[in-house]
């Protein structure tokens, strides 16, 4: 593997034997080298691979101007965020996610922490990933002595969420936005009685799924059951009808809709919800 070109001491832009491009990290790597020198493996500490990622340019420039603790820490996130929930992840997050954890590390540094709207929603429909959050403030505070406040835990989950489902931040903001907006309506029509909880894990985990193809506009697939169709619009109207509520609200709050599988789905976890809290 030899050098292209030298972005800094510590960063250097080269390609493998495949032609593909890269971006190697590692301390010192880049000092006293320049274009066609050999790369000294012994100094790689972390290899991207820049074939898949939307903006190369800009993550050259965004790896050029932060400091390396920064890109380690969030490459080690990232790393244990694919070890821990057995997941793949898009090459984009190593862009945003770096980028958000050099800008908020800065940021608490001048005295300045912000809450996320969204944290209540991130642990609810995103535990897994909040747990990694969760991981990342400690990691954080261990190498740099800057105790982050606990909603930074759900916007570090935000990246990863983004890094799983191929969305970009303002995409998967709407996406949990959704979420609990249609989680609000259920609630409002289900009568727990006092002292008793019911399935909200399972009831977030069915809106994640719902929400995710909203969003992300993915066909719906599935075969088609006329007869279970017309039995939940026959013999659970009030559940059928709520479900038309809601529908009937993100098409006009977010332009996209419900099939009717979906809508019959929910309508169907609303009748067990309700039937669950009878009498």
């Amino acid at each position: 593997m030899r050098i292209e070109k030298v972005i800094n001491n510590n960063i250097i832009q080269a390609r493998d034997n495949n032609g593909v491009e890269l971006v190697v990290m590692g301390r010192g790597i880049g000092f006293g080298k320049g274009p066609g020198s050999e790369v000294n493996n012994a100094a790689i500490e972390k290899t991207f691979r820049l074939d898949n990622m939307d903006d190369k340019e800009q993550f050259k420039r965004l790896l050029a101007s932060l400091p390396l603790e920064h890109i380690r820490l969030a490459n080690d996130i990232i790393s244990y965020a694919r070890e821990s929930l057995k997941i793949r992840l898009n090459q984009n997050v190593y862009l945003t996610l770096t980028d958000h954890i050099s800008f908020v590390i800065d940021r608490y540094r001048a005295g300045m922490n912000f809450d996320n709207i969204l944290a209540d929603e991130v642990r609810l429909f995103y535990p897994v990933e909040y747990s990694v959050g969760r991981y990342a403030l400690e990691m954080i505070e261990e190498r740099t002595g800057c105790r982050l406040v606990e909603d930074e835990a759900a916007s570090i989950a935000l990246h990863i969420i983004n890094g799983e489902t191929n969305l970009v931040m303002g995409a998967a903001f709407q996406m949990i936005k959704m979420m609990r907006e249609m989680m609000e309506i259920i609630e409002r029509h289900i009568t727990i009685p006092e002292g008793r909880n019911y399935p909200k894990e399972r009831l977030a985990s069915d809106l994640k799924q719902l929400a995710n193809r909203l969003v992300s506009e993915e066909p719906m697939s599935g075969r088609k059951d006329d007869v279970l169709y017309s039995f939940v619009q026959d013999h659970y109207k009030e559940e059928y009808q709520i479900i038309n509520g809601i529908n009937e609200y993100i098409e006009g709050a977010y332009q996209c809709s419900m099939t009717e599988e979906e809508k019959i789905y929910l309508a169907l976890n609303i009748k067990r919800m309700r039937d669950l809290y009878a009498g």
